[in-house]
């Protein structure tokens, strides 16, 4: 059975794994007959937002701590996963992975990925393995794959910028559809970053998941 290792940034969309297209990650991995383990970095978050407001809190959270709301506790630190183990990852988006995961909310094309993920997802690259990218989290592309990289975001304009600049190759794709770089064996899909409904998100995430096993 596929086993696959899926990386969350934390709780909320904006400060973390947003949670409908962790759900809907799980939820499509299960239906394919897919094992997964969720995992994320034992690491403090950028900062915590109230999502009732918009409004930057002034405490501190774990994203590993607030990742295991989604996981329903079943997780594991990131520094404590063996990437052999796994067939596939997939990276949810939310704003956790352009603050969490990396630094691209704040440096934009000059950003670094988090050194236990960039070690992680590379390992797995470099064994032929599968890579699945949601929302935002495809803008890491370029940084873990190397120039000439394809992937979407959907249509923003200066992300896509952001990643051409990073020398990745940005194609534009609706929100209910998935970019696949067969190369690379690299699956992007916007879900959030483009306006839609949930049942459209679900339709670009469960592409995503039927291509990042078919690739396996």
């Amino acid at each position: 059975m596929t086993k696959v290792a899926v990386i969350l940034s934390g709780c909320g969309v904006f400060d973390g794994s947003e949670i409908y297209e962790s759900t809907l990650t799980l939820l499509a991995l299960d239906q394919a007959g897919a094992q997964y383990q969720c995992m994320a970095p034992d690491s403090e978050q950028m900062h915590v937002i109230n999502h009732l407001t918009g409004q930057e809190m002034l405490e501190k959270r774990n994203v590993l701590i607030e990742a295991a709301r989604l996981a329903r506790g079943a997780i594991i630190s990131l520094g404590d996963a063996v990437p052999s183990d796994y067939d596939a990852v997939i990276v949810p988006g939310g704003f956790g992975a352009a603050k969490n995961l990396s630094d691209f909310a704040v440096k934009g094309a000059d950003m670094s990925v988090s050194q236990s993920v960039k070690s992680f997802i590379q390992t797995m690259h470099e064994a032929g393995k599968p890579i699945g990218l949601i929302c935002i989290a495809p803008a890491m592309a370029p940084k873990l794959f190397g120039k000439d990289t394809v992937c979407t975001i959907g249509n923003d304009q200066a992300t896509a910028a952001a990643i051409e600049a990073m020398g990745g190759i940005h194609q534009v794709c609706p929100i209910d559809e998935c970019v696949v770089d067969r190369q690379r064996k690299v699956v992007t899909t916007p879900a959030y970053m483009l306006e839609g409904r949930i049942s459209e998100v679900a339709s670009g995430i469960n592409k995503l998941v039927t291509e990042v096993l078919a690739l396996s």
